[in-house]
Order: structure tokens, then sequence, then C-alpha cells
């Protein structure tokens, strides 16, 4: 009983208390755009009277990132830092700062502002709905040159064509989600992560809100075609074991040829007459089997490289440093108490 009326006056305090809202913020070599990003989502937040706190994650930035987010933090307070270790790449990043963020909703948005932080107000419209996940779609993207639009457009046809769960199509990582939604992600520790899997994987009722992205504000992409072509790899890999059954039905395929070939060139060697060309068809079959078995061997080895690298079960990331937001504006609830009032509003 006396459990019971702790966990309800908790629950009365969460439900008192305005909603804080953190802003997860993974960045790599950014010390142009940190001071614009992190002034936008203040005055949209400000704007909104919303208590608020940016998770900024330096993800091994080399130049002067950590420096840039270290100031920021001295001037306004609500900010928490998490210094990784090295580079572990921005879907790592991405889960340190929501294993890091404190509050009721996070979103996730980067920093160059090719995301527009006024989206953020339609965002906590949609999730005081009742939307657990509010993504944003685009509309139009400014900036991406021909090759970059029609290569993400084949890879969501193929993501939808082959995963098992579908992914929205012209969506990235910039999103809010619930407390709910957010500790599921959380909960999904595999260290091959293809952030926009994870999040299409865990559900939940969800809305999009449309916008045009933008060019960056300062600084450039990090992102080239080769990165582009190793994540896509890695989501394809990560999302479905549709490969390897491809590379089954493509050795069925290859079989069957064969056996056709062989049928035929016996059949016209002894109803015509018609000697085989020995040497032209030998290499020409020897190199479409060795292609194949390359290409299956290839297949296998991905799955295989990521059997190895999960059963090793190392952390995903280690932090050099984590400086936890000290403002007032960003209240949370600590130990046991917060996992109650957790459980209770899920």
């Amino acid at each position: 009983m006396a459990e019971t009326a702790a966990n309800a006056a908790l629950c009365a305090r969460a439900e008192r208390r305005p909603a804080l809202i953190s802003v997860v913020c993974p960045a790599f070599n950014e010390e142009e755009t940190l001071g614009g990003f992190a002034a936008e989502v203040e005055g949209v937040m400000r704007a909104l009277a919303q208590p608020f706190e940016i998770v900024f994650v330096n993800d091994g930035s080399r130049d002067a990132t950590l420096a840039r987010m270290k100031s920021i933090r001295a001037a306004r307070g609500n900010v928490t830092i998490v210094d990784l270790s090295r580079n572990f790449g921005k879907e790592i990043a991405t889960t340190a700062g929501l294993d890091h963020a404190k509050g009721d909703a996070v979103v996730v948005m980067d920093a160059d502002l090719q995301d527009p932080p006024d989206l953020i107000a339609e965002m906590i419209e949609g999730w005081r709905e009742g939307y657990e996940v509010v993504y944003a779609r685009r509309r139009k993207r400014r900036g991406d040159g021909p090759v970059k639009r029609l290569t993400a457009a084949l890879f969501y046809r193929l993501m939808k064509r082959m995963g098992s769960v579908e992914l929205p199509e012209n969506v990235g990582d910039f999103r809010l989600m619930s407390r709910k939604a957010v500790d599921a992600v959380c909960a999904l520790r595999e260290r091959h992560r293809f952030m926009k899997g994870i999040f299409a994987w865990v559900g939940f009722p969800s809305k999009a809100v449309l916008y045009d992205r933008a060019p960056r504000s300062a600084g450039r992409t990090k992102w080239n075609y080769w990165r582009l072509i190793n994540l896509s790899i890695e989501g394809i890999t990560s999302s479905t074991i549709a490969p390897l059954r491809i590379s089954t039905y493509l050795g069925f395929a290859t079989a069957l040829v064969a056996f056709v070939f062989g049928a035929f060139f016996i059949a016209k060697t002894l109803f015509l007459g018609d000697p085989v060309a020995g040497f032209p068809t030998l290499v020409t079959a020897m190199l479409f089997l060795g292609g194949a078995q390359l290409m299956v061997l290839g297949v296998i080895g991905e799955y295989l490289g990521r059997i190895f690298n999960e059963t090793k079960a190392r952390p995903l990331y280690f932090a050099t440093d984590v400086l936890p937001s000290s403002s007032a504006a960003a209240p949370v609830f600590e130990g046991e108490a917060a996992r109650s009032v957790r459980a209770v509003h899920g």
C-alpha cells in the first residue's frame, strides 16, 4: 500500500511538471555549425515556453568541436556533453545521445541545420496528440545532387522489397520519440547499428510531418559516396536476410543454366555430330561460376562478420567524459523514483 501511494504521488508530480524535451545532436567536426544550431533550437523552445535540454555527442572530432560545445554549455547550462573516446560513427553516437537524454520526449537531429529546428514545434504537437514517434519526411532535398537523390530513391525501393520492416521513404534520423519509444530503441544493443532500421523496427504509432530540406548552413558534409554505399550495405544486412536467400536462388539458377547448357551440348554432339568448341565454352563457364561463387561468398562473409562482432559482446562505445546539464530549466527525476514514474507512464 505504501509503495502504491508513493508511486501515485510521483505520478501526480510528473503530471504537474512541464514535459522536458531533449534534443540529441551527434557531431563530428562541426565547430562551424554548433553555435547557430544551439541558438535556433533555443529560440524555438523559448517561443514555445518549453523546458528543454540539448545533448551534444562529440564523436571523436579532430577540430574545436568539443571546445565549442563546452562554451555553449557554459553560456546556457541546460546542455549535456557526451565526449566519446574516439570516432564511433554517427549511428553509435546517436545511441550515446539517446542513452544520456533525460527528457519525456527526445528529438534527434543533425547540427548542420539542414533539418529546420522550427519543425520541432509541429513534432511536439503531434506527440501531444498521442503519437509515440513523429518523424520528418523530406519533400525536397535542396543541396543534394541528382545522383544522390537517385541513389537514395533506389535504396528505399530496395529496402521496401527486401526488408521485413518497411522504412518510411525520404525519412532520415530527424524525429521526435516519446520516452517509451526511446527506451525501446536503447534496449536494442546490437553492434552493427542502422538507426533508420531500428527506429522502424520498434514500431509504435507514428506520424509524418513534411518539410523541405535545406543545404548545410556551414562546413562540408562528412558523407561521400563510398560511405553512403557502405551505409546502404550496413542497412540491408542489418535489417534483412534477403541477400542470403537471393544467394540460394542464384545457386539454383546457376545449376539450372549449367544443366540446360550441358544437355544442349550433349544432344548437339550426339544427334548432329557437331563437336563442342571446348576452350571458349570452358572459360566462359568457369568465369561465370567463379563470379557467382565469389559474390555468394561475399554475402556470406558480410553476415559472418556481423556474427563475429556480435559474439564479442563489446560495449557500443566508451566516453572520455560526460558533462551533465546543470540548468534548473531541465528538471529530472533521479534513481528509483524515475524508474517508477517511467514504468507507470510507459
